[in-house]
């Protein structure tokens, strides 16, 4: 399996399965000398790791990140940064009734048919806990990155839409409840629909925001490597990603020229930004911001039919622990595929200074 690694300077290498004994990763290229709050790189974990709430998989892991290598005296030694994170909470047996079948719309049966021979342990290597080493090293990368802000929050579960900018939200509320969304109405709507699509059995799925913000200007490459590109396929790659949309998205096109410019002021900032913070594949200093859909969780608690390994009609029921919603627990992993892309760029934009 190729495919395991991310970045061009700023790399990300992580491997490990859902149900085996560990999770864990490479970080390269980051420089020596940053100063780490490993602390702060826990908290990250803490806000993806299951079983954090009622509207989560309760499956429950500490997913504490051990670091063995790349850092001394709490300082980054521009070697490699290696880290670990333990599974603890495994129910492999919770999987059995899929060894021989497919769940529709998973990645069984592609898995199957690529590489002849699949994990069928929660997914194995297509499990979305692949995810918790993403936020680690994303959390080192925002360190590194000082001055930048990153903002994930959810803005959509199922048809509930929060239709406000982020620059008329107070982004300090995003902690505040248990769904990320920085609306405290809205979240308590999000949070009740949830619950009864749970109750059901079903799932849903809902759309992360994601604002960054103090981004210098310069970041990106004009031509195969834009920003706005590289943000796309960092955010894609993320399981359960349906789309990707960045500034004005799918509805500039309805717009007119002379609407969707955005028109300079005299320091060289922008009076509107539908731009989105990047134009020519170049940040221009502007908040970037941008959206991430998410489709519902495949795995349902409730009977279906699918197909075995020879091709017959079976009838299944769901079973173990899954999110019935993933966008939640998405938010700080949008966030640190952020962090990556930027801290990817900001290396290469030092090959110009």
């Amino acid at each position: 399996m190729a495919g395991n690694s991310f970045g061009k300077l700023f790399t990300l290498t992580t491997y490990g399965e859902s149900h085996g004994p560990a999770l864990g990763g490479v970080i390269d290229g980051c420089p020596s000398g940053i100063e780490l709050d490993l602390e702060a790189i826990q908290q990250e974990l803490d806000r993806r790791k299951p079983g954090q709430s009622s509207i989560v998989t309760q499956r429950k892991e500490p997913d504490v990140v051990q670091f063995h290598s790349g850092i001394f005296e709490g300082k980054t030694t521009g070697t490699s940064i290696g880290f670990v994170i333990e599974n603890t909470n495994q129910k492999s047996h919770d999987y059995t009734h899929i060894k021989d079948s497919y769940r529709p719309s998973h990645a069984d049966y592609v898995y199957d048919k690529k590489y002849g021979f699949r994990d069928y342990r929660g997914g194995g290597r297509s499990s979305a806990r692949e995810t918790a080493c993403r936020v680690v090293a994303g959390a080192v990368a925002k360190q590194m990155l000082k001055g930048i802000e990153f903002y994930a929050y959810v803005s959509g579960v199922g048809t509930l839409k929060l239709d406000k900018p982020h620059n008329e939200l107070d982004l300090t509320q995003i902690e505040s409840n248990i769904v990320r969304c920085p609306d405290a109405a809205m979240a308590a709507t999000m949070e009740t629909y949830i619950k009864e699509v749970r109750g059901k059995g079903d799932t849903v799925g809902g759309i992360v925001t994601c604002v960054i913000k103090n981004v210098p200007i310069g970041l990106g490459e004009p031509v195969f490597d834009k920003l706005h590109a590289d943000l796309g396929k960092a955010m894609l790659s993320i399981n359960a990603v349906k789309g990707f949309e960045y500034g004005s998205g799918f509805k500039g096109c309805t717009m007119l020229g002379s609407q969707h410019n955005d028109a300079f002021n005299t320091d060289g900032t922008t009076k509107t930004n539908y731009s989105g913070g990047v134009q020519g594949g170049i940040s221009n200093g502007m908040d970037i911001y941008f959206n991430v859909a998410f489709k519902p969780v495949a795995t349902l608690i409730q009977e279906y039919e699918t197909i075995d390994k020879e091709g017959k009609v079976v009838v299944m029921h769901g079973k173990g622990r899954h999110d019935p919603c993933v966008v939640p627990r998405a938010v700080p992993i949008v966030e640190a595929m952020a962090a990556l892309v930027l801290a990817d760029f900001y290396l290469r934009n030092k090959m110009y200074s």
